[in-house]
């Protein structure tokens, strides 16, 4: 839910991706990938990052600098260098949304063994009760333990991302018949870190890095270069994000919460390959991976959030927004009772 002062903002922003979107296609159809193309598009470069300041609610501020400063960013640099999903020839509306969405379009030689399914209607309602529950027991944030509170933050974040990620990707397949990927695969099954950030957590962040740093390091420096060097630029554009959210310097507790992570996903490889040293069982693989995440989560990546009390408003948006839900469908159940006594 986008509060009423937000509005006129939000308007006021799809307007002007639009227009940054538009001269971005139409400069693409004209200048060949390389310099000349890299000069037309730095212009919407250097507007892209400004919008998301026009929002006073964090949500919308948020998630709109993921979508513009971080996603869109990335895929008009791919586009300059004639790489990566965009295509010029795209119409307008699905050129704004494949630059500016965390989506990622579908391979369409992909077997229909090899696609995975998205998210359902059944599993996106039970996803949006959850968050729900999880918004009511902030009401007792007060006197919970420290550590329970940041449990509940991470399965907020998670559950908060999905239904995001998939509500749009399911609006641009809905208006503009996209075949899109889902950008979440059950993390919680996450097996190590490579399993957890590379093939289940937010997929079109982990595509993006692998095209816009990890192949073009390992092929200079070799493999584990281009790992650290995905994780670091992970880590700085959380930083960035993080500066929106909180409209604060950056702490460079994010950058070192994906160093650490990158660090640790290459010893992760080089064990690996050794095919003859033991390795952990899945059952247990799982939960442990699980816990490196949530542990050094708490540790560097949510006290950036905290410390300054973004998360209270985060507390107090989520429980507007239920309440906001909650009247809407009481409404609507009302209305339908209505509708069918009077016609007994």
């Amino acid at each position: 839910m986008v509060p009423g002062g937000d509005l006129g903002s939000l308007a006021a922003v799809v307007a002007a991706v639009t227009a940054c979107m538009a001269y971005a296609r139409f400069a693409a159809r004209r200048l060949r990938p390389g310099l000349p193309r890299l000069a037309a598009l730095l212009p919407v470069l250097a507007v892209l990052p400004l919008p998301p300041l026009a929002f006073r609610a964090l949500h919308p501020r948020a998630i709109s600098a993921f979508f513009l400063a971080w996603v869109a960013e990335f895929r008009l640099l791919l586009l300059a260098s004639g790489q990566g999903p965009l295509r010029p020839s795209l119409p307008l509306p699905a050129f704004a949304a494949v630059a500016t969405l965390p989506v990622t379009l579908r391979d369409p030689s992909a077997t229909a063994a090899a696609r995975r399914p998205g998210l359902g209607l059944a599993e996106s309602a039970a996803m949006a009760a959850l968050l729900a529950a999880i918004v009511s027991l902030y009401r007792h944030e007060e006197r919970m333990p420290r550590y329970a509170l940041l449990a509940l933050y991470s399965v907020h974040v998670y559950l908060a991302l999905e239904l995001v990620l998939a509500a749009a990707a399911a609006a641009a397949r809905a208006t503009m018949g996209l075949d899109l990927e889902p950008q979440f695969d059950r993390p919680y099954l996450s097996a190590s870190l490579r399993d957890f950030w590379g093939r289940r957590w937010n997929l079109s962040v982990p595509a993006l890095l692998r095209q816009c740093v990890f192949r073009p390091v390992r092929a200079r420096l070799g493999a584990p270069a281009g790992v650290l060097a995905a994780f670091a630029v992970s880590g700085l554009m959380h930083e960035v994000v993080f500066s929106y959210l909180t409209l604060r310097p950056p702490t460079g507790e994010a950058a070192a919460f994906f160093a650490l992570h990158g660090v640790c996903a290459v010893a992760e490889g080089w064990w690996a390959a050794r095919r003859r040293w033991p390795r952990p069982p899945r059952a247990l693989a799982t939960p442990l991976t699980l816990a490196f995440v949530g542990v050094t989560g708490f540790w560097l990546f949510f006290p950036p959030i905290t410390r300054p009390g973004a998360d209270k408003q985060v507390i107090a948006e989520s429980e507007a927004m239920v309440a906001f839900l909650r009247g809407a469908a009481g409404r609507a159940v009302g209305s339908a009772r209505s509708v069918l006594y009077g016609r007994s």
